[in-house]
């Protein structure tokens, strides 16, 4: 079998980009093992998300709404529905359910307009301090090159990940050097996550 030129090329071209996709990532903890694999759980909202809710043949009903930041939104005959932390599933399930002391067999749509909340957070020894859009799977090192790479007197071995929790803000420990030299698998982020860079 003969190999054309573009074909050569484009094998080289694939095993140079594989050399340099992301190694890895230290995790001290061992709880952080389930992070080392990339989020493909639906969507959650958060606080800022904007939506639109809508009640199939009832324009009084469908509404524009953002999540507040205690978490809830306010829908018509409704009142108040705590929408964080939910799937938009779960939310028009909860918001169907709520309808139904009102309606018979009501159609609820919920659409996420955008979703605001969906960022990490680089701060400290980095090129560029920020907020970090959040579009799919990410893990620490393509947030860190999002945010222009470490300063000259950065501590490349002794990054911290925040990392809001049910019992509180878990510290997840994260050493740079180990994560380049291959031995770890990477830990990904989820929305909210704060990168503190010393």
């Amino acid at each position: 079998m003969s190999h054309t030129p573009f074909t050569l090329r484009l094998a080289a071209a694939v095993a140079a980009f594989a050399l340099f996709l992301p190694a890895g990532v230290f995790a001290a903890d061992p709880p952080t093992r389930a992070d080392t694999s990339a989020i493909v759980g639906e969507y959650r909202l958060g606080a800022g998300d904007k939506l639109r809710i809508e009640v199939y043949k009832d324009t009084q009903l469908s509404q524009s709404v953002q999540i507040r930041p205690d978490g809830k939104i306010t829908l018509p005959l409704v009142g108040d529905i705590e929408a964080t932390d939910r799937t938009p599933i779960e939310l028009r399930d909860q918001i169907t359910k709520s309808l139904r002391e009102y309606m018979t067999n009501p159609v609820v749509t919920v659409i996420v307009v955008e979703a605001v909340s969906a960022q990490v957070f680089v701060t400290g020894e980095v090129a560029k301090s920020g907020p970090i859009p959040f579009n799919g799977p990410l893990n620490i090192i393509q947030a860190l090159a999002m945010a222009g790479g470490f300063n000259e007197w950065a501590n490349k071995k002794d990054v911290r990940i925040l990392r809001q929790g049910p019992s509180g803000i878990q510290t997840i420990h994260f050493n740079y050097q180990e994560a380049i030299n291959g031995a770890v698998r990477p830990v990904y982020l989820k929305p909210g996550d704060t990168i503190i860079v010393r």
